[in-house]
């Protein structure tokens, strides 16, 4: 129950924060937020620090609590937050809105000597191969190809690739994915990225790909996408001792 709590008081917050209800960028203290939210202080000071560990406040000892003018300034589309889940339609969101997917392409194929490494699968092993679209609106900004060996799913549909896969995992299979490995770069869009993602031919594109493992450490997907380079965008708060 702690842990939901903690995780609603960083949604509203966030969610003030970015409406402009503290334009002096300076929260409420930990006592008054308590009071507020009618839960405890511990629970307060919980949600505080992760979002001082994710760079979105900062405490100025003996003035207060503040709110990172570059955070509100470079807010991401991908916000990825302590969860169980990391999945694109969980936490990709823009405005807070989350993103539609309209699937291109799902079919079985037998993986490449290089996916069979990355996934770690035998010489008789296949894949599913799923291109998504993802679009805010009718504005599309990414295109996912992913791959997942038959083997963890075998039931996969179309249906179900609609929505979100990662839930679904955890729904039915009662597993989750927890971890991964992402490389982010840019380079020259295709002539298909300028026809989904609707880029001109000097535009470039955003690359985020990598691998997603799940809890108990088995690799789950190889997944590429491709974004409209103006939504890749990504954040790091890091910490210098």
């Amino acid at each position: 129950m702690s842990e939901l709590v903690y995780k609603q008081i960083i949604s509203d917050l966030k969610h003030k924060i970015f409406a402009g209800s503290y334009p002096d960028l300076r929260l409420p203290d930990e006592r008054s937020l308590s009071e507020s939210y009618k839960v405890s202080r511990s629970s307060v000071k919980r949600a505080l620090n992760r979002m001082a560990n994710d760079g979105m406040i900062f405490r100025k000892r003996g003035a207060g609590t503040f709110i990172n003018p570059l955070y509100l300034k470079n807010e991401s589309v991908f916000n990825y937050e302590e969860s169980s889940n990391l999945g694109v339609t969980d936490n990709f969101k823009m405005n807070g809105k989350r993103p539609k997917t309209k699937v291109l392409t799902f079919e079985v194929i037998k993986p490449t000597a290089e996916l069979r490494r990355d996934l770690f699968l035998l010489p008789d092993d296949f894949v599913y191969q799923i291109v998504r679209l993802r679009l805010f609106e009718k504005k599309p900004f990414m295109i996912e190809t992913g791959f997942i060996p038959i083997k963890i799913v075998p039931e996969l549909t179309r249906s179900i690739i609609k929505k979100s896969i990662f839930n679904y995992l955890q729904e039915v299979h009662h597993q989750a994915v927890t971890k991964s490995f992402l490389s982010v770069f840019a380079e020259p869009s295709t002539k298909k990225d300028q026809e989904l993602l609707k880029l001109e031919p000097n535009e470039p594109t955003g690359v985020m790909e990598g691998i997603f493992f799940l809890d108990d450490g088995t690799p789950f997907e190889f997944s590429h996408m491709r974004f409209h380079y103006k939504y890749l965008k990504f954040n790091s708060f890091v910490s210098v001792n």
